[in-house]
C-alpha cells in the first residue's frame, strides 16, 4: 500500500486523524495533514482507506 497526501488540497478538517491517528496527524500551526506512517500494518488498511474516503478535500490517495 502506498499513501499519498496532497497538503495543498487539505482543508484541515481532521477527519483523517480521527480515522487513523497512528498514520495521520495535523500540523500545529495550520492543521494541514501530515503523514506519520507511510507503511502502516496490514491491520490498519481499512482505517487508512476510511480516512481517504472521509477526507472532504480528497487530499489522501491510497494505492494498492
Amino acid at each position: 500500500m502506498k499513501i499519498i497526501i496532497d497538503q495543498d488540497r487539505c482543508v484541515a478538517s481532521g477527519q483523517c486523524v480521527m480515522a487513523a491517528d497512528d498514520v495521520f496527524d495535523q500540523r500545529d500551526e495550520d492543521g494541514i495533514v501530515v503523514l506519520l506512517n507511510a507503511d502502516p500494518s496490514p491491520g490498519r488498511l481499512a482505517d487508512v482507506r476510511q480516512a481517504a474516503l472521509v477526507c472532504p478535500a480528497l487530499a489522501i490517495t491510497v494505492e494498492e
